[in-house]
């Protein structure tokens, strides 16, 4: 049964069968184990359309709370696909130094939007697993709110890529809001 827009999902995050309504919302979801107020908003990113949607609501939030707003973007170690043939050392760094200059100048492009809409925001770019880094992130820097888009993947889309924001709310130490992309 699917869960209508404006519709509150009661019980916790545990909550039995919360998992399969929440994930069939249509509208943002927040699910929260603490207090709302938050002075330290995390919005991570991987600069697709669920992540546009999401960081214009990170920065509503952050603004209205006066919270300071982290945008991550977590770069993916690269691996070479099996028969496109031998990659050297060299050409292997010099993608992956032109991987991180596009994401530094797409994390800038986003520090700028929210200086301009007079939110205080740092940008950090990770390495690693996604979810991994997100969550160890969010625990180091004491965040009090993840604010992470999703692509609304079902089925076997879900089953071959997975979901960064499940793994992100099932391991996360403080609320996250997750906001379906259009």
């Amino acid at each position: 049964m699917p869960v209508r827009d404006g519709a509150v999902l009661a019980g916790g995050a545990g909550a039995q069968g919360g998992r399969g309504r929440a994930r069939r919302l249509l509208s943002p979801l927040l699910i929260q184990r603490r207090s709302p107020m938050a002075r330290r908003i995390l919005h991570p990113t991987d600069f697709s359309g669920a992540s546009r949607a999401a960081f214009r609501k990170a920065i509503e939030m952050a603004k209205s709370s006066r919270a300071e707003l982290l945008l991550v973007h977590v770069l993916s170690p690269i691996v070479p696909v099996a028969g496109e043939g031998y990659v050297s050392p060299k050409m292997y760094d010099e993608i992956a130094a032109s991987t991180r200059a596009w994401a530094q100048k797409q994390l800038d492009n986003l520090l700028a939007q929210a200086k301009k809409a007079r939110v205080r925001a740092k940008g950090f770019l990770l390495e690693g697993v996604a979810h991994e880094q997100i969550v160890r992130f969010a625990k180091s820097k004491r965040v009090d709110l993840v604010v992470m888009g999703t692509h609304g993947r079902t089925g076997l889309a879900k089953l071959f890529v997975g979901s960064v924001a499940a793994r992100v709310v099932a391991a996360a130490p403080c609320p996250v809001l997750t906001v379906r992309g259009k």
